[in-house]
């Protein structure tokens, strides 16, 4: 049995309490390791040892900064292996997704934001009729907390904490329970590093005990959380009294929208792609599919084809393309929407039924990739967030149709556009609820750009410069002379 430990002031530690919680294998259904059940007393611990690494750690030059994240990039490279396989096992994700999407992600994190800090500018204003110059400082906030998800544990907890260590702040971050080990592995790479006792902390431990008491702290600066609409609204229930700079990357609804001048083989398997990539546990994956009548029905008896082929196997085989869901409740939460969608009236095109695997694969949460049409714009399965391998399909008439489908729901994350229409895919892409929008691709991402979502999709925005921003609070000084 493995402990996972705490990570506090560059140790790693039990928890104060000394209980654990069990931490099971999605693809067996079985308990591998324990994970420290923290509370106030862990996260007190953690703000002490964040506090007193603060004034050194921001004081520090940008490129000693750098130096030392771009150790730790370097460290979770050589584990590429060891990370990926523990990525594996604890979402149930295929280990090739791990080995070429979250783990070189994760890498790419520490690096892009390591070196941007080196390249961060301030601005200048110059007043001639004064004459003078505003300039603008940016200093690090303190200790910060960064609160990441278990379908992408690693690549998200690092672009959380990477932007955050960058501009000189201390951490205290909490991965998921369901998904621990990567962070546990991260920890001991940090020690490798040379990482300064403090700088990150890692507090293992469940939502209501751990995640509140980091949220509940009068010392924390700043909160950055990814995760369920329902968490980032009580989140914002305590942070928005406080007036605490609080960014909330929550759910997701994305339509993939089918133009019939589209690139017909590059949307299909595209659109596949989007919507059952990681069994379709991606706040980005494309749930909600709207085609062009003209073509509706190639398209989805082509898409439904496509979608029969993705049979759910052990996720830590290479050739598996379809993995198991994350955990016993969420399989049982995923079952229960598709009970729904029949109760609605939808017609089940195929999968709708949990997978069984034979050995020891039996007790695994697996689920057939599943396809739904005939259903309305206020039912429930097109209206919620169902987070796993589930889609609907829809045939809409013209732009108008489309754009009252598209926009008809409560969360505004992502979409994506298939259009050889140069003047549409602009017109549309504006017109779509969406903080993201992909025209002819998707999941193409650029670690510059900003990254959030309109509407219940959250607030804020993260990645690239605007990560910079939120984890620095601007001092304009106005200098006459």
């Amino acid at each position: 049995m493995i402990y996972i430990e705490n990570y506090i002031g560059g140790k790693l530690s039990p928890p104060a309490s000394s209980n654990y919680l069990d931490n099971y294998e999605p693809a067996t259904g079985k308990v591998y390791s324990q994970i420290p059940d923290s509370g106030d007393a862990d996260v007190s611990q953690a703000m002490a040892a964040a506090a007193r690494a603060y004034p050194s750690w921001s004081e520090q030059s940008h490129a000693h900064r750098h130096d030392v994240m771009m150790r730790i990039a370097d460290g979770i490279a050589a584990r590429h292996e060891e990370f990926s396989q523990a990525e594996s096992r604890d979402t149930g994700k295929p280990i090739s997704l791990a080995r070429h999407i979250d783990i070189p992600r994760a890498v790419a994190n520490f690096k892009f934001f390591a070196t941007a800090a080196i390249h961060y500018a301030s601005e200048s204003h110059y007043m001639p009729e004064q004459p003078a110059i505003n300039y603008t400082l940016r200093r690090p906030l303190g200790v910060v907390g960064c609160i990441s998800p278990w379908n992408l544990p690693l690549y998200l907890l690092t672009w959380k904490i990477a932007p955050a260590m960058a501009t000189g702040n201390t951490v205290i971050a909490k991965p998921s329970e369901v998904t621990p080990m990567t962070a546990y592995l991260l920890a001991q790479v940090c020690q490798e590093a040379g990482l300064p006792d403090g700088v990150l902390n890692i507090v293992h431990g469940t939502g209501p005990r751990a995640g509140e008491a980091i949220v509940t702290h009068p010392d924390i600066k700043a909160i950055s959380f990814t995760g369920g609409t329902a968490t980032g609204a009580h989140i914002a229930s305590i942070t928005a009294p406080r007036f605490l700079k609080t960014s909330l990357e929550l759910g997701g609804k994305n339509p993939t929208i089918v133009f019939s001048d589209c690139d017909y083989e590059d949307a299909l398997s595209t659109s596949v792609r989007a919507a059952f990539a990681n069994q379709g546990q991606i706040c980005l994956c494309g749930s909600r599919v709207y085609v062009e009548r003209s073509i509706y029905n190639q398209f989805r008896d082509d898409f439904v084809a496509k979608a029969r082929k993705l049979i759910p196997a052990d996720p830590s085989l290479d050739s598996t393309r379809i993995g198991s869901l994350v955990s016993a409740q969420h399989h049982a939460k995923v079952l229960q929407h598709i009970a729904v969608a029949r109760e609605e009236d939808g017609k089940i095109l195929c999968g709708g039924d949990e997978a069984k695997l034979s050995g020891d694969l039996a007790g695994g949460y697996y689920l057939q990739p599943t396809v739904i049409e005939d259903l309305g714009l206020d039912c429930r399965t097109i209206q919620e967030e169902i987070f796993g391998p589930v889609v609907t399909l829809t045939p809409f008439d013209s732009e108008e149709d489309l754009l009252a489908q598209a926009n008809g729901v409560r969360y505004g994350l992502s979409a994506s556009i298939w259009t050889s229409d140069l003047k549409r895919a602009h017109r549309v892409a504006a017109a779509v609820d969406a903080g993201i929008v992909w025209i002819n691709c998707w999941l193409l991402r650029d670690l510059r750009t900003p990254f959030g979502g309109m509407k219940d999709s959250g607030m804020g925005r993260e990645g690239g410069w605007e990560a910079m921003r939120f984890f620095t609070e601007p001092k304009n000084v106005c200098i006459k002379y």
